[in-house]
């Protein structure tokens, strides 16, 4: 069967490195993002010819953006096999300095927007008896966050739990959802969210393998995880944290 992989937020870091590799394996890709112009930048940078990837605009904390976009992809692609749940905010603010309205706008994206899409997409992969879905958590989300925000890490907490719910309530149909919770990465938005002598002391002092994720294998991982031969793995979190949190 044919790989059609929906990745939210796949403008730009994580979701956009998730992007080129599932590119890179063959597999058609729908690029979504909030902006649709940077969308467009990023399928335009993943295949020029536009035959395998698709831009589409996706507000996650809108559950009929997912059902538009799901069908734009089938349009498209005949058939979508993959979601990659994404999409996330990820502020720093003191945890005595959040505002209500800062603290409902993070977790309508990274919590709902992960509860839309796998409702969406779950209901449309279990008619077909067949998918896989991946939402994108976070070591903030099992120990409370090394230099992130309080609502950011309880978001990614309630994504672990969403997980196990969808994974259980799914299993039967031939759907398996699971989890990746990354610790620091070497991205871009990390290196600009965190002073450098405070990601430096991070690095030296919190991480046992001293320096940062590689964003690339976290994108082998989502890949491993959203194949054919993938189906007896569901309900589970995989930590790629350097050691920071182990279980």
């Amino acid at each position: 069967m044919k790989q059609v992989v929906l990745i939210t937020g796949a403008a730009q870091g994580l979701g956009h490195v998730i992007a080129q590799k599932f590119c890179a394996q063959g597999a058609c890709v729908a690029v979504t993002d909030v902006d649709q112009a940077k969308a467009a930048e990023a399928a335009g940078s993943l295949d020029a010819s536009g035959e395998r990837v698709i831009a589409l605009k996706l507000d996650v904390t809108r559950k009929q953006d997912f059902a538009d976009a799901l069908e734009a992809a089938v349009a498209r692609f005949g058939h979508v096999t993959t979601l990659v749940n994404n999409a996330a905010m990820t502020p720093t603010t003191p945890v005595m300095e959040i505002s209500a309205e800062e603290f409902d706008r993070v977790v309508a994206i990274n919590q709902r927007g992960t509860f839309f899409g796998c409702q969406v997409f779950g209901q449309y992969f279990a008619g077909r008896k067949h998918g896989r879905i991946i939402n994108m958590a976070s070591l903030a989300g099992q120990n409370g966050g090394t230099a992130s925000g309080a609502h950011y890490a309880s978001s990614k907490g309630a994504i672990l739990t969403l997980t196990k719910i969808f994974a259980r309530q799914l299993a039967a149909s031939g759907v398996t959802v699971n989890a990746v919770a990354p610790g620091p990465m070497d991205l871009p938005s990390v290196h600009a969210a965190v002073p450098a002598d405070k990601l430096a002391a991070i690095i030296n002092d919190m991480i046992p393998v001293r320096k940062l994720g590689d964003p690339a294998f976290v994108a082998e991982l989502v890949l491993s995880l959203a194949a054919e031969n993938a189906g007896f793995a569901t309900g589970a979190t995989f930590d790629v944290n350097g050691g920071i949190f182990m279980r």
